[in-house]
This record gives C-alpha cells, structure tokens and sequence, in this order.
C-alpha cells in the first residue's frame, strides 16, 4: 500500500500535538452538537465528530437523528471552522455523507467485520478525497482489518488511515473493549505510512481511564486520538460513561507527553545499544531452550504412539499452566503473558506430537 494522502496532509499540517478528533457519541440535538463545537474550537481539537447513525446492540434506545443531524454537522464547520466527521454504515449513508460534505468518514468496528457491507461502501465512494478512516473489526483479527482497508484503497480511496477502538473479549476486563496493542502494532509494522488514530472512549468505557489509555496510544507512535466529548457527559443519550467535558479534554491533552524517535545524546544511544544486546542474547537463549523443549516433547510423542495414548492430557496440562502462573506471579509477571506464551506452546506441543502418532 502506498503512502496515503491522509499521511500527507497531517505533515503538512504540521501539529505540534497529535491529531485529535473530538465531538459527542451521539448527536441529540442541534443545540447540544454546536455547544460542544463551540467549546472545542478552543482546544487541540482539529476534526468535530458525531454520531448521526447510532446502531446499538439492542432495539430500543437511542439510534441517532439520522440525515436530519446532517446540516448540523454543516453548520459546525460554518461556524468553528473545525472539519467534521461521521460514522458510515452503508452505501446509503456514504451517498448523504458526501451529499453533505462531511470531510471525515469512519467506517465502525461492527461494519469492518463484514466484507460484503464494506465493499459496497468502498463501490459507492469510489475515488473520493474525502478522509476514510477504517475502525478495527469488532474481531482481534488482522486479517479482517487489513482486508477492509485494501478494499477502499483498491477503489481509489486513498486518503486513508485506521482507528484502534480495542476488540471485543469474553474475558474479564477493567477495559470495555481489549486494546490487544500488539494486532495495533502489527498493522503499524505492515503498513508503515497508514495513520492509525487511537479510540480511548471506545477501548475504555470509561472516562476515568481515558488519560491513562492515550498515553500509552502515544508512547506506540500512534497519530491521534478520537475522544467523546459532551458539555453534559451524564446526560448523555448514549455512552455516558465513556465521554468527557471539552475541558477535561483540554487538562488530558496539556497531560500527555509525546515521546521523540530516537535518543539524541551519544551516552543514551550507547546504553540503549548495550541493552538492545542482551536482549538479542536472552532472545537466543530463549530459542535455544524451545528447541530443546521441542526435542522432550518428540520423545513424549514417540511414547504416546507405542502406548496408544491420546495427545491431549488435560489435568496435566492444567497443572502446567497453573504451575507456570504461579512461578510467573513470583517473577512479577501477569497472567495473562504467561497464559498467552505457554498456550503457544502447548499449541505448538500438540501439533507436533499429532504429527508423529499419525506418521
């Protein structure tokens, strides 16, 4: 994938802070959708956003003012100056987008997800200038998210860029949706000129925790933050929790540190260098030893074949693992990395020993 025109345009509009989109989850009403406007053109906020198409996981409650909150969005730009930007859900609401001359559209994680409902919107702004910005997929699937990016850059869409909202886990969570960084950094790692702009509101659900997730978006090279803001976070019609003030956005962005590239004094590039080395030896040491584990799981495999034995050992590989969070929780180390790591390996254990029974 080429560099993007979006990446283009950030350069040129050489910020001296990341890009922040800003605006409230949904828009109620015109009054309340120009008051936060207006109080935004004063912060760092440089993209006004809003709900217009609000599809919630339930009938029911709130689901936006639809094509009526359009010419409020218009009138934002009008008045502040601030560029706009909506969610687009189908090919419908990408035809009125552009009707009405919103400047910024992002397709959402529940969209992502389906390749046909992608496509469709991709055929139906096909060429455009207009910024498209592609959320991850509700899925922790990169794959998915790439596939929905390629397909608007293979219809000429090429002012393009990504927003990292988390992804969705049945698993306990201080955070409304996991920020699984690593499928973020994977995308970076591909695709290095994509902008990826991160969601806070979205990862969180809650505001108290969105300074906290921001940082850490820009301590990972990220290009910008999408927060929710609302003059009246708590009466909110829709994801009240996870919204802030206009000001509180202010206090989080005067808060947050952009960090430099690359170290600049010598003494600094050489400490950094000496611990880059010992990385490199441990990583080495830490192959080596899989290798070796590797041998003693053959030899088991072998075993298991003579004796007729199933490959999986289920309280056996119960009392691995618990053994292993135990030792780990000494070492300062979180479930969830040990988990993740001797999962791997078990994974990675029990094709291996398939493949020698079934030889």
């Amino acid at each position: 994938m080429e560099n993007t025109k979006f990446r283009k345009w950030l350069d040129e509009m050489n910020l001296d802070h990341p890009l922040v989109i800003a605006g409230p989850c949904s828009a109620e009403t015109e009054k309340q959708v120009l008051e936060v406007a207006h109080e935004l053109k004063n912060t760092d906020a440089t993209i006004f956003r809003a709900g217009v198409w609000k599809p919630r996981t339930r009938p029911g409650n709130f689901e936006g003012n639809g094509v009526k909150a359009l010419p409020w969005m218009q009138k934002v730009k009008e008045e502040t100056g601030l560029l706009t930007a909506i969610e687009i859900a189908n090919a419908h609401h990408a035809k009125l987008a552009l009707e009405f001359d919103i400047d910024v559209l992002w397709i959402g994680a529940r969209t992502a997800v389906n390749p046909f409902a992608v496509q469709e919107i991709a055929e139906a702004i096909r060429g455009t200038e207009k910024i498209v910005l592609v959320k991850n997929p509700i899925n922790p699937d990169l794959a998915l998210w790439i596939g929905a990016i390629e397909r608007f850059f293979k219809m000429g869409v090429k002012n393009i860029g990504a927003i990292h909202r988390g992804f969705s886990s049945f698993r306990p969570s201080k955070y409304r949706n996991i920020p699984s960084w690593q499928i973020a950094i994977d995308l970076k790692t591909k695709y290095p000129d994509l902008p990826i702009i991160n969601d806070p509101s979205h990862i969180t659900g809650n505001r108290e925790l969105i300074q906290e997730v921001s940082q850490t978006a820009l301590d990972l090279k990220f290009d910008g933050l999408m927060i929710e803001t609302h003059c009246t976070p708590d009466k909110a019609w829709s994801d009240a929790a996870q919204q802030i003030t206009p000001k509180r956005l202010e206090k989080i962005m005067d808060s947050l540190r952009v960090r430099k590239d690359t170290f600049e004094k010598e003494e600094f590039i050489s400490k950094l260098d000496a611990f880059r080395n010992e990385i490199n030896d441990k990583d080495d040491q830490l192959i080596e030893t899989l290798s070796e584990r590797m041998e003693i799981v053959h030899n088991i495999g072998k075993a298991k074949k003579e004796g007729n034995v199933a490959v999986l050992q289920s309280v056996r590989w119960q009392e691995i693992l618990e053994g292993m969070v135990t030792k780990g929780a000494e070492q300062g180390l979180s479930r969830d990395f040990i988990e993740k790591i001797f999962k791997a390996i078990h994974q990675e254990s029990i094709r291996h020993q398939e493949r020698i029974i079934n030889s």
